[in-house]
């Protein structure tokens, strides 16, 4: 079959791009003939860069550190290119799309409505396709919670699909009431499909850090934690200037290199965690506003809520967890989830 993946694969963030390139990987090594489907917006694009640029908004990034994003940019602009698209088509024309026999929409936040640029756009609800058949993979609501609801137009277009899956308990409950529908729960591609990327070859150990605005509880224990295991502390993609280390211009391979490489990982992100379970590396997270609901279902699902720490935890809980390997009930757990996701996914191609 010809297989169009509908996902934002064009965002400057590591996790949002080896979602999209796992996932249509995962789906070409069952023998189909899979390409991202490659919407386009000038106005998306603007606020994408302006973001890449300034991560740290309202502050403004210096010079130097200008430099330096623009060329993660450069590396992300390289990458995303050498990715299996489409023709492209415009982001708010999706009938202009190339035909394909399934369009696969997800991973990453999809169905967020409140994302600040893709919310509310009508085809990554399936709307106006050009597919004979729409389904959703580890699709996401993302920082929409199950609790708002979503109105009877949004319920509708995900009625329509003909086949939903998602990767968390707040999406899985929000179909659940809103749509009257039973989605499929399952792992995202990252999870699913491992990037197999060598470790970087940097000298000295040290803890990977992963994520902006870390609150400043956290950066002071993570920091304290690996100067008693003699390790520094590495930033990747956004500046800590409380790090020992910042690799503001790493691209997507160097990111996942980086992590291969890391003694542990202390994150806020959702892939951050992604990354340190498919490595088996320590890992210790803290809670943001924006990805809560992400993080606190992907290590529900996996029994690994050990793994999350908070302003009134025991600062000695993050140093315990940067030196603990994850325990074998979570690599189990992942094992048994990810051949149910590849069935489910298998199921989809099949039909």
């Amino acid at each position: 079959m010809r297989v169009g993946v509908l996902t934002f694969h064009r965002c400057i963030n590591y996790g949002s791009y080896w979602q999209a390139r796992c996932l249509v990987e995962a789906v070409a090594a069952r023998g189909h003939d899979a390409v991202l489907l490659d919407h386009q917006s000038c106005a998306v694009t603007s606020r994408e860069w302006r973001y890449a640029f300034n991560p740290h908004a309202p502050d403004r990034s210096g010079r130097a550190d200008l430099r330096l994003y623009g060329a993660k940019l450069r590396r992300f602009l390289d990458a995303q290119a050498a990715l299996p698209l489409s023709a492209p088509f415009p982001l708010d024309d999706p009938g202009r799309m190339p035909p394909v026999d399934l369009a696969l929409i997800g991973s990453d936040e999809v169905f967020n409505l409140r994302h600040p640029w893709y919310g509310g756009k009508p085809l990554f609800w399936g709307a106006g396709l050009n597919a004979a058949r729409v389904a959703s993979y580890a699709a996401s609501f993302g920082s929409h919670d199950a609790d708002w609801g979503i109105d009877g137009h949004w319920a509708g277009l995900l009625r329509g699909l003909d086949r939903i899956s998602v990767r968390d308990d707040n999406s899985l409950r929000l179909v659940r009431a809103a749509a009257g529908l039973d989605p499929a729960l399952v792992l995202d591609p990252v999870l699913l499909s491992p990037p197999r990327v060598a470790p970087a070859p940097d000298a000295g150990g040290y803890v990977l850090v992963y994520g902006h605005h870390l609150p400043d509880w956290f950066a002071a224990r993570v920091q304290a934690a690996a100067r008693r295991r003699g390790l520094r502390t590495l930033s990747v993609g956004y500046r800590a200037d409380w790090a020992d280390e910042n690799r503001l211009d790493a691209g997507p391979v160097e990111f996942a290199a980086l992590v291969a490489g890391a003694e542990a990982v202390a994150t806020t992100y959702f892939h951050g965690c992604c990354f340190a379970l498919v490595n088996g590396k320590p890992l210790v997270c803290a809670p943001s506003d924006y990805r809560w609901n992400k993080v606190r279902d992907l290590t529900a699902l996996l029994g690994a809520e050990r793994h999350l720490t908070f302003a009134e935890s025991d600062p000695a809980q993050v140093d315990a967890l940067l030196g603990a390997p994850l325990s074998p009930a979570v690599t189990g757990r992942l094992a048994s989830l990810r051949a149910q996701s590849a069935a489910w996914l298998d199921g989809v191609l099949a039909a």
